[in-house]
């Protein structure tokens, strides 16, 4: 039987996250396809899936720092990835910093409202299971208080609580974790007991629900969640209670594999023994008294994000607004009360989560541009996403009479490292997936993109070079939904800027493949960053808050000056000659940069020329493109 952990300290943590991460990618086609509440909008699994992944790769990439400062425990080689259980690695990793690690990593991560709310759900966790005292809550005490506080904390963060739920399912699993004692295995046994008890009876709390016989998907995929948390405590997966089975508080639930008897017109199972079978494609956005939830938008599969305003009565209108708006917010807590309120104004399905200065909004408006004008008037908001809401029911693709729109023949997806650069791309043509510095996009927001991009054929650039193997198993995962993706190794935005620059839709795709592939070949990339810590390099020993330059992705000069230093990369590069100079700047780049380099180009080097474009927080100070 294989290792697991006796209380909740951060190897359980990491367990969680791949198990949970199996559970959901099991089930996330069955809970994409049968959502009836509000509307039919495919993509609630999806979004559920998403965001444990970005809990998961922050979790990792801690595990991963740790592992990168200390000897590895015995027998352990620090290599689990999510997905997997590992056994070891766990050695030195403080609880606190890898559960708020995954609360962290699933706020920037979250997608649609029942990512967001499940966000919410382990911030809650988190503030019990990291917090400082005398007694630390790693046992199933803590476990049960953990539960509570994250039922509690899910509720207040939704503008409109409906019954019928996740926000129930999650309130059903705390309070019969609340019901029994015992070691953690047990409380997570029970809480996802009585979360299968919760999420069964959702089919009678709301009519459309009632109607369609199913359950809401939101509380499906916390009951897989659930799962995968007594199964990091057990090591074995729970069994799913059956229709009538006592699950109320007391009941500790039964360990086994034995899948029970689903509800009239739920999905079958997930594919994982034990695993409720019970599962409805309907919202994990818990929201009343206002109207329905916009339909999915126009990705290759009809698939929007995932929405949940309901009336008070779980009846879905007819008539909803024209746009999804979610973005990260850093603002603080005062200005954040205020946003509420105007975003509750202006729309519905509105979920605001987080905290400490960070926050995940989520909103349906009509008025996009009041939404985001809102956060910009709380704090500075980033990572924006706005969707229109222009397609019917996924399974119809009536919408309102309209048929689904056509696919377009090619399209490009690229990932960029600022907002400025994703607006540049954006004009031209692209489909783009912003990474924030140190936020690294995972595979699923590649393919997220790619079915937004709505195309028969996809040129992929990463624009980076540790975004290989992630774009290479996102491109599988388009290619294996029926479209054709070509990968083009990109390291740098600027080798994607020359890429998209000679991108002709218009003739044969491997002809526009391999156009593309030679011109972001020819462009070598540079970038100008100040050192974080002390570092041997190729140039030498950097210490912190030097000014690196980097050439090709290693660290050619060293200097002080960022000008200075900006100016001896670009005659490095200019000395094997070039006809066009390409410079990004970054939100803290001195203004006087630009006029410099240029004169610089214009006194030292015939016939270049010089283009400039500004990135925002792009991490780099300034990226270089010479072609």
């Amino acid at each position: 039987m294989p290792q697991v952990p006796q209380t909740f300290d951060a190897l359980a943590v990491r367990t969680w996250c791949g198990l949970a991460l199996r559970a959901l990618g099991r089930a996330r086609e069955e809970i994409d396809a049968i959502n009836v509440y509000p509307v039919a909008d495919g993509d609630t699994g999806t979004n559920l899936y998403l965001t444990v992944e970005s809990a998961a790769a922050a979790v990792e990439a801690l595990f991963a720092g740790y592992e990168a400062v200390a000897v590895p425990a015995a027998g352990a080689d620090g290599s689990g990835t999510a997905g997997e259980s590992p056994t070891a690695g766990g050695a030195g990793v403080p609880l606190a910093d890898a559960i708020r690690a995954m609360a962290h990593g699933a706020l920037i991560g979250a997608r649609g409202n029942s990512g967001t709310i499940l966000a919410q759900l382990l911030r809650g966790m988190a503030q019990v299971l990291a917090a400082e005292g005398e007694t630390a809550h790693t046992d199933g005490r803590g476990l049960c208080l953990a539960l509570r506080n994250a039922a509690d904390s899910a509720r207040g963060a939704v503008a409109h609580p409906v019954e019928g739920t996740v926000l129930t399912v999650a309130s059903a699993a705390a309070d019969a974790a609340l019901g029994v004692e015992g070691d953690c295995g047990t409380v997570a046994l029970a809480a996802y007991a009585g979360a299968g008890a919760a999420l069964t009876a959702t089919t009678g709390q709301l009519d459309v629900l009632e109607r369609a016989g199913v359950v809401d998907a939101g509380g499906r995929g916390l009951v897989a969640v659930l799962g995968a948390l007594a199964e990091t405590f057990t090591g074995e997966t729970p069994r799913a209670p059956g229709p009538g089975e006592e699950t109320a508080p007391g009941a500790s639930g039964a360990r086994g594999t034995t899948d029970s008897a689903t509800p009239s017109g739920a999905a079958g199972s997930d594919g994982t023994p034990g695993a409720p079978r019970t599962g409805a494609r309907g919202s994990g956005t818990e929201h009343g008294r206002r109207t329905a939830g916009p339909v999915g938008p126009d990705g290759p599969h009809g698939r929007g994000a995932d929405t949940g305003t309901a009336c008070g009565d779980g009846s879905a209108e007819s008539g909803h607004p024209a746009f999804e708006v979610i973005y990260l917010l850093e603002a603080e807590d005062t200005a954040v009360d205020r946003l509420r309120g105007r975003l509750d104004a202006l729309g519905d399905s509105l979920v605001v989560v987080g905290g400490d200065g960070l926050w995940n909004v989520h909103v349906h408006v009509d008025d996009a541009g009041a939404a985001v004008e809102a956060g910009v008037e709380a704090g500075r908001p980033y990572r924006i996403r706005i969707t229109h809401f222009g397609l019917g029911d996924a399974h119809t693709g009536s919408g309102a009479g309209r048929p689904p729109r056509e696919r377009a023949q090619r399209a490009v997806v690229a990932v960029v490292p600022g907002e400025g650069l994703a607006g540049l791309y954006s004009e031209a043509g692209a489909t783009t997936v912003l990474a924030r510095p140190d936020e690294p996009p995972a595979s699923g927001e590649l393919v997220e993109a790619v079915r937004r991009a709505h195309a028969r054929e996809v040129v992929l650039l990463p624009n980076d070079a540790d975004l290989r193997h992630t774009a290479a198993a996102a491109a599988e995962q388009a290619r294996a939904e029926g479209v054709r993706v070509a990968l083009i190794p990109t390291r740098s935005a600027v080798q994607g800027i020359a890429a998209l620059a000679v991108h002709e839709p218009g003739r044969r795709f491997d002809e526009d493949v391999v156009a593309m592939t030679s011109a972001a070949g020819a462009t070598r990339y540079a970038e100008v960053a100040v050192a974080e810590r002390q570092s041997w390099t190729m140039a030498g020993i950097c210490q912190a808050g030097d000014v690196l330059g980097l050439i090709d992705g290693d660290v050619a000069v060293i200097g002080t000056d960022v000008t200075a230093t900006a100016e001896a990369v670009l005659d490095r590069m200019l000395a094997a000659g070039g006809e066009m100079v390409t410079l990004v700047l970054g939100d803290e780049a001195p203004e006087s940069i630009t006029a410099h380099l240029e004169a610089r180009v214009r006194e030292a080097y015939l016939a270049v020329d010089t283009v400039v474009y500004r990135g925002g927080r792009q991490g780099a100070l300034l990226l270089i493109g010479v072609e």
